[in-house]
């Protein structure tokens, strides 16, 4: 195992999703890692809700019997739309697309879930600095060579290591120490969230289907069944429509489910169980994907509107990717920002198709139901998109899409930062 005695090859920077993937890759490849994280093993995080390809990762990490057997989860098997008169679409059912074992999914308790991940890297090599902030990064813009980072106690130290993985999530220390933060000007979108027990849920299969409730003006709630008789309740919208009339959090959820008629139904039996949370502004991308010694994962990265719950998948599946590159460079030699390109490439890719289609669903000229009854053949499409099946050309999807929404270009920047 490694320890302090001993360098790290690899310091890993954060402990949720992004890099107790990348953390677990290396230390089972036989890499020294250090990962750091400013919270306890069990600490709380939004984003309870997986998409099916989450599978490959897990299953990668060896962690799919772990979430099958673990009481901190609910089996997914759809994701389904309500219009704001309450009528909801027909669901969709993700094992009516595949018969492979990631034709469910789960939605999790986030702390335990995390905890897991944290476990995971810890039995397979990592050492894990837990309540250990980090301060800054070590070196330059050029080349970063590690991180202060600060005991609960106040001591400070510097831990160097030949690689840096920057995985401190919507933090996103590299874009603030550099800044490489570049917002997704059109989806400056804000979210009001809280927890009902006792709230009504379906039976079944059907137990755990994610619901994406419409309100006007293309806001949303979303609707996440979780264990322990607790559901998930948040609404997302723009910061002048939410905040009309008043800025108490609790006030602006309720009054919006009054309006959402699928909601005030199904919150009509519970209790508020949780304090009400905020958040503001949250798709952004940075300029950068690496430089000389540093690679960004997950959130530290990129980070795309909630609407089609891909924060966990991206996070997964680029600690993944992050693991694999940097192991490569450090067989060959060379932790240059030029050896990340590939990397940031597919994250680059894959994250695509999602941002498109999170901008048509924001369109006032766009619905699902319209554009499938045109176009039904794109139906698998769609479902590919929803249930992360993203490493595919999906360009005659989006050419008919674009029939009916104004879509984005691809984002010219995140590359990694290559000198000269």
């Amino acid at each position: 195992m490694s320890n302090l005695l001993h360098p790290p090859d690899v310091l890993v920077l954060g402990a949720g999703p992004a890099g107790c993937a990348a953390a677990a890759v290396l230390a089972e490849a036989g890499r020294r890692v250090t990962l750091v994280d400013k919270a306890p093993r069990r600490r709380y995080s939004v984003g309870e809700s997986m998409i099916p390809f989450c599978w490959n990762a897990l299953d990668r990490l060896g962690l799919v019997e772990a979430m099958d057997r673990g009481g901190f989860s609910v089996q997914k098997n759809a994701v389904q739309f309500a219009s704001i008169e309450g009528k909801v679409s027909r669901s969709f059912y993700f094992f009516e697309h595949t018969d492979h074992p990631r034709a469910r999914t789960w939605q999790v308790v986030r702390s335990e879930f995390d905890a897991l991940l944290r476990d995971n890297a810890v039995a397979k090599g990592a050492l894990l600095l837990e309540e250990t902030r980090v301060r800054s990064l070590l070196g330059s813009e050029e080349r970063v060579e590690g991180a202060v980072v600060e005991a609960a106690d106040g001591t400070q130290r510097e831990l160097r290591a030949p690689v840096t993985i920057d995985a401190t999530g919507r933090d996103a220390l590299s874009q603030g120490q550099f800044g490489w933060r570049v917002p997704d000007a059109k989806l400056k979108k804000m979210a009001i969230w809280t927890y009902f027990k006792g709230a009504k849920r379906d039976p079944g299969v059907d137990e755990g289907t994610t619901t994406i409730a419409y309100l006007p003006e293309k806001g949303w709630f979303w609707y996440i069944p979780l264990p322990n008789d607790v559901v998930g309740v948040g609404v997302v919208a723009d910061k002048d429509y939410l905040y009309r009339g008043t800025k108490d959090a609790g006030e602006i959820l309720l009054r919006e489910a009054q309006v959402q008629r699928w909601i005030a139904d199904r919150i009509s039996t519970g209790t508020v169980c949780d304090e009400y949370r905020v958040t503001a502004e949250f798709s952004y991308r940075s300029r950068h994907c690496a430089t000389d010694g540093l690679v960004l994962a997950g959130d530290a990265f990129s980070f795309l509107d909630p609407v089609f719950s891909s924060g966990v998948y991206f996070a997964l599946m680029s600690g993944v990717l992050a693991g694999d590159s940097v192991l490569a460079a450090l067989a060959a030699g060379d932790t240059s920002a030029k050896r990340f390109a590939t990397y940031g490439d597919e994250f680059r890719r894959q994250m695509e198709p999602m941002r498109r289609l999170v901008y048509a669903f924001y369109d006032d000229d766009f619905n699902f139901g319209d554009f499938l009854k045109s176009h039904p053949a794109h139906r698998g499409d769609l479902t590919d998109c929803l249930i992360g099946d993203l490493d595919r050309d999906f360009e005659s999807f989006f050419t008919a899409v674009s029939r009916f929404a104004d879509l984005p270009d691809p984002l010219p920047h995140g590359g990694p930062r290559v000198a000269g």
